[in-house]
């Protein structure tokens, strides 16, 4: 679904079928615990980003509202990932773990 912020993201739920006006971020209730969402995250959000690069299927995203220690006034939503087949927390969301999807070997420099 479409975001307020013109993004499409599988996580942005909104209801407006007859004059409701119900918008949620099913990313951030997820996260333990839950936070709160507010339209204006969705403008810095990076996982639609994400998940237009990476859209594996193990990888698994995790979602907190934090502060920036120079702007305490913008709050922005952080993403942490974890690749349930290799079982281990991924540095690069973007880019994933490297086991599940190898680069063809026209990428690979040769020696």
């Amino acid at each position: 679904m479409r975001t307020p912020a013109g993004f499409e993201c599988p996580h942005f739920y909104g209801d407006y079928h007859r004059g409701r006006d119900h918008e949620e971020c099913r990313l951030l209730e997820a996260s333990q615990p839950p936070q709160a969402w507010v339209a204006s995250l969705c403008e810095t959000c990076p996982v639609p980003g994400i998940l237009r690069a990476n859209a594996c299927k193990t990888m698994h995203l995790n979602a907190e509202v934090t502060r920036s220690v120079f702007d305490l006034f913008q709050r922005r939503v952080q993403i942490s990932a974890f690749c349930e087949k290799t079982a281990r927390v991924v540095d690069q969301p973007e880019i994933g773990c490297g086991e599940c999807h190898p680069l063809p070997p026209i990428f690979k420099v040769k020696e």
